[in-house]
């Protein structure tokens, strides 16, 4: 998505004033938070090592504030006052001492000695008071000052984290219906399409807005309505997208050059998250529960920071595709000209990596994808096979480390740990790896090609020599928050570090390049000059790719609702004969709920709803989540939704799938719908190991020996 030709206001067009800006500032506001508690703790380190004194007993801590005076007499006459006290019949018991017994007159040693110990502590606050005093130098309160301002930021953002987020969400998903850029199953390319985009929107729009008028009504029988604002911006936005398609239903359609069309295409143009809104919302008005959509959309709320994570990771897929890393990394295995099933099986693997820190296979298809399909178009093969290899581009990755599908399910179920699904995701990950190769060796229609060591290695050096700058780069920033921050790459610092890495690499990719010949091919033209430009746009498509995105995941959470209150789960079985059918039936649902929402909502609605399923039949849960990971990924990958092929369509081009399907529409079945059925080939072979393989190795004797070739998983 970019911003279209309009009149522009200081060199931006209304939309980037609108939309890109505050978003750019939101996106670093989050990336502050993020790293805010990184450095805070490194301001607090620096702080006692400058500051603290381990002779005076005085610790940075205590200079954080002002110190306030004891108010207890440090010279006080001890004799005078225990005469005082027992003048004053003064007792050592208090009144829970009398509940048990009778009170004497306080006994003069006793009152002494207890005086004596008061008088020395009240001495030890004056001293420390007056040593805490002595060190408020100037050079203190000018640091404590700056650490503290910090903190009052990062802990602002901390506490307002829903509401970032929903700013964010707002403005992307109003953006997104400004331009027409909300994913459906097709484009709209005829004037009754966008007919029914704008009818659909009106729609789903006008319920979501009822919806939540009436939950903020409900919330406020009851008094103060707590975080009211939240309220006020849901509602904001689907005003604002509701009259944005009710003032389209006044104006000529946008025409096409192909006409009309006709209505049962049009129906496939809806945006999905519309389908979602109508179908929720009709339920939810049904069961007398008008309030029902807002409350699950709601959710969306309580896990600000998975999907503020995924907004920074969308971010960092953009600016990694306004770079030429990945033009650089493909460089270095050109010179083995490979034959395009081999290029493809080393491309999913680089791939793979690239999917595990961006969060998700989608975004990973959207950052990559073009560079993938003309790649492989390049070595050799065909369009049907490059549209299938970028598809699966995203879906091998999301076991690996840092993977935040992965994070969020170990966050909701407490049966398993990161450290025990990244270990058997690795595994998982070896087995549709080579799953893709040995299938597409198979179905291969020429010879396998690879060049002389003799002449691929010199070529390979050479073309490494310019990546090698990227490299440190990378190093060099991974060295910094290591061990300038104390703060290792993992997957709970990857959403942190990915983009702030990405950033600071543009902005060197861009300084590095400076006055020479743009060296990108055609479809990297959407790479801008300078860094500035570049960063602009690339927050621009991030807009477009989060309002469309997490408008699908924020009504997947209603469709979950849908199920779980209608519960239709409880239909089916809840212990089943064995584990094998249990499991059977456990995949198949696992594939239609990945066919139907987003990865983050279904795994909110698989926690609450089939896990238990599992573990009641004795499945154990790493098991259960391998094989629901994997079953996700065939249900992105399957029709009628298929939302990987969707956005590989987007990056790829409407014309040129259409290019791939007018080419082969005279062979046979296979080649017709080659992009669809080599990835389901592949990940259901894959499913069909990951489901029943464990089942197997436990219940078969013969099997056993399996177990040796896998070491335990960590806890």
């Amino acid at each position: 998505m970019h911003a279209p030709n309009s009149r522009k206001l200081l060199g931006r067009t209304f939309l980037e004033w609108f939309s890109s800006l505050p978003v750019f500032a939101l996106l670093l506001l989050t990336l502050i938070i993020g790293t805010g508690e990184m450095v805070h703790g490194q301001l607090l380190r620096l702080g006692e090592s400058m500051f603290g004194d381990p002779a005076k007993q005085v610790q940075y801590f205590m200079l954080r504030a002002d110190p306030v005076k004891p108010d207890c007499d440090a010279n006080l006459d001890i004799d005078a006052e225990v005469q005082r006290q027992l003048n004053g019949g003064a007792r050592v018991d208090d009144d829970l001492d009398a509940l048990f017994g009778d009170s004497g007159p306080a006994d003069p040693a006793v009152l002494r000695q207890s005086i004596e110990q008061a008088q020395a502590i009240c001495k030890a606050k004056h001293s420390m008071y007056e040593r805490v005093s002595a060190s408020l130098t100037p050079e203190v309160k000018a640091y404590r000052t700056l650490e503290t301002s910090f903190f009052g930021l990062f802990k602002l953002g901390m506490e307002n984290r829903p509401l970032i987020l929903l700013i964010m969400v707002a403005i992307g998903a109003v953006t997104t219906t400004l331009g027409y850029h909300h994913i459906g199953i097709r484009p709209a390319v005829f004037t009754r399409d966008f007919k029914a985009q704008t009818w659909s929107q009106v729609f789903a729009n006008a319920l979501l807005l009822f919806s939540t008028v009436r939950y903020y009504q409900i919330l406020g029988q009851g008094g103060t309505v707590e975080d009211a604002h939240l309220h006020f911006i849901w509602m904001a936005t689907f005003a604002a997208m509701l009259g944005i398609n009710a003032f389209r239903l006044f104006k000529p359609h946008p025409k096409a050059s192909e006409g009309d069309g006709s209505w049962g295409k049009a129906l496939l143009a809806v945006p999905l998250y519309a389908n979602m809104a109508i179908i929720a919302g009709i339920y939810f008005l049904l069961i007398g529960h008008p309030s029902g959509l807002a409350i699950y959309i709601n959710q969306l709320m309580a896990l600000p920071s998975i999907f503020m994570n995924l907004a920074l990771f969308i971010w960092a897929g953009m600016l990694l595709k306004q770079s030429r890393v990945i033009d650089l990394v493909l460089n270095v295995i050109r010179p083995w000209s490979l034959s395009p099933q081999l290029l493809t099986y080393i491309i999913l693997i680089i791939a793979s990596i690239g999917t595990a820190y961006t969060g998700a296979s989608g975004i990973f298809v959207i950052a990559a994808g073009a560079v993938i399909y003309h790649e492989v178009r390049a070595a050799g093969g065909s369009r049907q096979f490059a549209l299938a290899a970028t598809a699966m581009s995203g879906s091998l990755g999301v076991v690996l480390r840092p993977c935040l599908l992965v994070v969020m399910i170990a966050a909701l179920n407490k049966q398993v740990t990161t450290n025990g699904l990244y270990h058997w995701g690795f595994y998982v990950f070896l087995l549709t790896s080579t799953l893709f190769f040995l299938v597409s060796q198979m179905l291969r229609t020429q010879r396998a090609a690879i060049e002389s060591p003799m002449v691929a290695i010199p070529g390979m050096l050479r073309e490494l020599i310019p990546l090698v700058p990227y490299i440190a780069v990378t190093a060099g920033i991974i060295a910094l928050y290591e061990y300038g921050l104390d703060t290792k790459l993992n997957e709970i610092t990857a959403p942190t570090i990915i983009p702030v890495m990405l950033l600071l690499i543009l902005i060197f990719d861009k300084v590095l390049n400076k006055g020479k010949a743009e060296i990108t091919p055609d479809y990297a033209s959407h790479r801008q000059e300078g860094v500035e430009r570049s960063v602009r746009y690339a927050t621009t498509e991030t807009i477009g790719h989060i309002g469309a995105l997490l408008s699908l995941m924020t009504l997947s959470l209603a469709v979950g609702g849908v199920i779980e209150r209608s519960e239709v789960m409880e239909l089916f079985p809840q212990v089943f004969d064995s584990r094998w059918t249990a499991m059977a039936f456990l995949m198949v649902v696992m594939v239609f709920v990945g066919m139907i929402m987003d990865p983050l909502g279904a795994a909110i609605l698989v926690s609450g709803t089939l896990a238990p399923v599992a573990y009641a039949n004795n499945i154990d849960p790493l098991h259960f989540w391998m094989m629901v990971l994997v079953a996700f990924e065939l249900g992105y990958l399957s029709p009628p939704v298929a939302l990987n092929q969707l956005l590989t369509r987007q990056v790829v081009g409407d014309k040129e799938v259409a290019i791939a399907d007018k080419e082969v529409q005279h062979l046979g079945f296979f080649r017709r719908y080659e992009r669809w059925i080599l990835p389901l080939i592949v990940m259901a072979s894959g499913l069909t190991i990951v489901g029943f393989g464990p089942l197997a190795v436990q219940d078969f004797e013969a099997l056993s020996f399996v177990k040796d070739w896998f070491p335990a998983a960590p806890h």
